[in-house]
C-alpha cells in the first residue's frame, strides 16, 4: 500500500516561514500617528471662538491676531488643520481665507455665503442661476457719475451677452442717498441688488437691515451680511497679492519704495501685513517724491543691509519707478525681482520707452492681456466705446464681472472651491461674503505689456 507525502518545503522557506512566526509573536500592533493641533491653530481657534463676545473697539486687534497665527502656517499644516475644523467653527473663515490668497483648495464650503434663491429656477450644469429681478445702484449723476458709467456698460456688455434667461433689471440712481435707492428697488420687487459704488454708502447699506441681499461694488466700514457680498478693486488688493506673489517665490527680504498718494499707502499698508504675517521682513521703505531725485545712498544702504535684499516692491506710478530703474541698477539691485501695483499697467510711451520698465512684475486684469469669453478684445471694445478706453477700460472690465457675480454668485457660495474666470481676474468667495480676486501678471517689454506664464490669473 502506497501512502501520498506532502512535498518537503525546501530549507530556506522553512527559515523564512520559521521568522515570519516569530515576528508575529513579538511584534505589537501600534496604533496610527496622530498629528497634534498646531499650537498657533490652537491659539487661534480660541480667539475665533471668543470674538463675537468681544467689545467693537477690541474685534478688529483680535481678529488681526488670528491672521497672523494663521499666516504662520506652512501650506500643508493650514490645509490639515482647517479639513480638521468642523463646519461652523468660527476659525474656518479666516482659514478659509488664508487657503485662498495661497491658491489652494478648501476641505468645505462656508457656512453663510449663499444669497437667498427662492423662486429662481435650478441652476443651469455650470451654476449659471441669475435672480428673477434685478437692481442695479449707480451713481448715475454726480462726482462719481465718471466711474459709473464704465461699470454700467460693462455690466450690460455682459448681461446682453449671456442667451440663457436673464432677471429683468432696473438702474436706481444713488446720488440722491442709496438707502432711498434701495428701499425703491424694493418695493419695486427686487430680489437682488447690485451696488452701490462708494465706500461710505457700501458702509451706510451694510449697516442696516437688509430684506434683499445686495452684491456692494466696493468694500465699506461694516462686513457684508449673510447672504451678501463684496466686490471691488481696492489698493489693498495689489497689496495683499503683491506679498503672496513674492513669498511664492521664496522673495522674504524686500525694500519697498513708497509713493505717498492714498492709494498707494493703503497698497503698502495691506503689503507690510500680509507680507509680514507670512514671515517677510520688510528690510526698508523710502519714501519717493514725486520727481525722484537722488536716491542713489538710501538705496545702496538698503541693498548693503545685513542680510541683504531679495526683491523690490515699487507701490509707485509708472514715471517714478522709470526714474528709479537706472538708480536702482546703480545700487546692485537692478537684478533683483521686482513687484509693482497695477497702477505700472497704465504706464504712458513715454515711461516704457528704452524699456525702462522691462522685468517688472505687476497684477493686470485678464482682459487685456487675453480674450474673454462674452466679450470682444480689449482693443476692440476701445475701439467702439469710450467707457472701455484708457483707466476706464478696468471699471468696463470691473462691471462685466459684476455681472458674472450675480448670475454665479449662488455657485460660488455653494462649492467651496468654484471660481469664476473673469475679466478682472479668477474670482472667488470667501467666508467673510467678500470676492477674492487672482490677477493675471504682467510686464512691460518695450512699449508692450506681455503676460508672465508662471503667475496664473
Amino acid at each position: 500500500m502506497s501512502m501520498i507525502r506532502k512535498p518537503a518545503l525546501p530549507f530556506a522557506a522553512m527559515l523564512f516561514a520559521a521568522a515570519l512566526l516569530a515576528g508575529c509573536a513579538t511584534t505589537a500592533v501600534r496604533a496610527p500617528v496622530i498629528a497634534k493641533p498646531d499650537p498657533a491653530f490652537v491659539e487661534a481657534r480660541a480667539l475665533a471662538a471668543s470674538l463675537a463676545s468681544l467689545p467693537a473697539a477690541e474685534r478688529q486687534a483680535s481678529a488681526s491676531r488670528i491672521d497672523r497665527l494663521v499666516a504662520r502656517l506652512d501650506d500643508a499644516t493650514l490645509a490639515r488643520e482647517a479639513a480638521a475644523l468642523p463646519p461652523g467653527d468660527p476659525l474656518y473663515d479666516f482659514a478659509g481665507r488664508a487657503l485662498i490668497n495661497r491658491g489652494l483648495p478648501l476641505p468645505h464650503p462656508f457656512e453663510r455665503n449663499r444669497p437667498a434663491t427662492d423662486g429662481r429656477p435650478a441652476a443651469e450644469g455650470d451654476g449659471y442661476r441669475p435672480p428673477m429681478r434685478l437692481a442695479v445702484l449707480l451713481p448715475l449723476s454726480g462726482n462719481l457719475a465718471t466711474a459709473a458709467v464704465p461699470v454700467r456698460d460693462g455690466f450690460l456688455a455682459g448681461y446682453y451677452a449671456e442667451r440663457r434667461r436673464r432677471p429683468d433689471i432696473t438702474f436706481y440712481d444713488t446720488a440722491g442717498g442709496v438707502a432711498g435707492a434701495y428701499d425703491r428697488a424694493v418695493a419695486a420687487g427686487a430680489d437682488f441688488v447690485v451696488g452701490p459704488l462708494g465706500r461710505e454708502e457700501v458702509g451706510r447699506l451694510f449697516g442696516r437691515s437688509l430684506e434683499v441681499p445686495v452684491l456692494a461694488l466696493n468694500r465699506g466700514s461694516v462686513a457684508p451680511p449673510p447672504g451678501s457680498a463684496s466686490f471691488s478693486l481696492a489698493p489693498e488688493d495689489d497689496g495683499v497679492a503683491a506679498a503672496e506673489y513674492l513669498v511664492a517665490r521664496k522673495a522674504m527680504r524686500v525694500l519697498v519704495l513708497a509713493d505717498g498718494d492714498d492709494g498707494m499707502r493703503r497698497a503698502i499698508a495691506a503689503f507690510r501685513e500680509q507680507f509680514q504675517q507670512r514671515g517677510g521682513t520688510v528690510v526698508a521703505e523710502l519714501p519717493v517724491a514725486p520727481t525722484p531725485g537722488d536716491m542713489g545712498v538710501a538705496l545702496a544702504a538698503a541693498a548693503q543691509s545685513e542680510g541683504g535684499v531679495d526683491a523690490v516692491f515699487l507701490a509707485l506710478r509708472a514715471s517714478q519707478a522709470s526714474a528709479l530703474v537706472p538708480q536702482l541698477a546703480a545700487a546692485g539691485l537692478g537684478g533683483k525681482l521686482r513687484v509693482a501695483t497695477s497702477q505700472l499697467g497704465a504706464a504712458p510711451a513715454k515711461d516704457t520707452a528704452g524699456h525702462a520698465l522691462d522685468g517688472i512684475a505687476f497684477p493686470s486684469d485678464t482682459w487685456s492681456m487675453r480674450d474673454v469669453p462674452g466679450l470682444p478684445s480689449a482693443a476692440g471694445a476701445a475701439s467702439m466705446l469710450a467707457s472701455a478706453r484708457g483707466p476706464a477700460q478696468r471699471l468696463f472690465a470691473f462691471g462685466y464681472d459684476a455681472w458674472l457675480l450675480v448670475a454665479y454668485l449662488d455657485r460660488l457660495g455653494g462649492d467651496p472651491n468654484a471660481s469664476v474666470p473673469g475679466a478682472t481676474g479668477r474670482l472667488r468667495l470667501d467666508g467673510f461674503g467678500n470676492i477674492v480676486r487672482t490677477p493675471a501678471w504682467s510686464t512691460w517689454s518695450g512699449d508692450s505689456a506681455v503676460p508672465l506664464g508662471d503667475a496664473g490669473g
